[in-house]
């Protein structure tokens, strides 16, 4: 019998040790800024262009981690911070999407390629991706939990998937978010990386944003 192909792939040690601490280092001195928006706080980084940020800086490195085929067409991506505690996850399973497109028009159009970087291990937290859709009848919208495929976030794990399935966070019991437990100590950091074949409507550019001024690039050599 043929096996399946796992449907996430994953590069540990994704990033030089020391772009990978600046990084770290960095993100976590954002303190609390947008902490409650981070999901919303979005960017987007076009190929065609030079960095502005160490965060861009890691998406030319992991860019190479990624098949050919998963480039064919892709001119930029989009990305924002994944900071959590695993004992009240308020991200719901779902698909990436353009989101303005889809509140204007109802269109769903997907990434290329999902992607996480992720900066710390957690307490649970692992990620679970799904081929089936979300159901908004199940808690957090959770498709049956059989279809799982599970990955732990590492410091410097590099993970991948195709950006029409379906992804969520477990809790800090790694089940499916039912309520809130009791508070765990740190953040679940990660950076999320969504490679597109075209620019998500409304999203812009770092340069063009107040936000996260501190993970900009300098005059010092990052």
């Amino acid at each position: 019998m043929r096996r399946r192909a796992p449907l996430v792939s994953i590069a540990d040690d994704a990033l030089p040790r020391r772009r990978f601490r600046t990084l770290f280092e960095r993100i976590v001195a954002l303190g609390n800024e947008r902490l409650r928006e981070s999901y919303q706080t979005t960017f987007w980084f076009p190929f065609d262009a030079p960095p502005s940020n160490l965060v861009e800086t890691a998406a030319l490195i992991v860019r190479e981690r990624l098949p050919a085929r998963r480039l064919r067409g892709v001119i930029g991506v989009e990305w924002w911070l994944s900071r959590m505690r695993t004992s009240n996850v308020k991200v719901d399973f779902h698909r990436d999407r353009d989101n303005a497109l889809f509140d204007a028009t109802g269109r769903t159009v997907t990434p290329v390629t999902s992607s996480l970087l992720y900066l710390t291990r957690s307490v649970g937290g692992l990620l679970a991706v799904s081929t089936a859709p979300p159901n908004p009848r199940a808690p957090a919208c959770a498709p049956d939990p059989s279809t799982f495929e599970v990955v732990e976030p590492r410091p410097n794990r590099f993970v991948f998937f195709d950006g029409r399935l379906t992804h969520g966070v477990l809790d800090a019991r790694n089940e499916v978010p039912l309520r809130r437990l009791p508070t765990q100590p740190g953040l679940r950091l990660g950076i999320a990386i969504n490679f597109w074949h075209r620019r998500p409507v409304d999203v812009p550019r770092f340069t063009h944003s107040s936000h996260y001024r501190s993970l900009a690039l300098g005059r010092r050599a990052e």
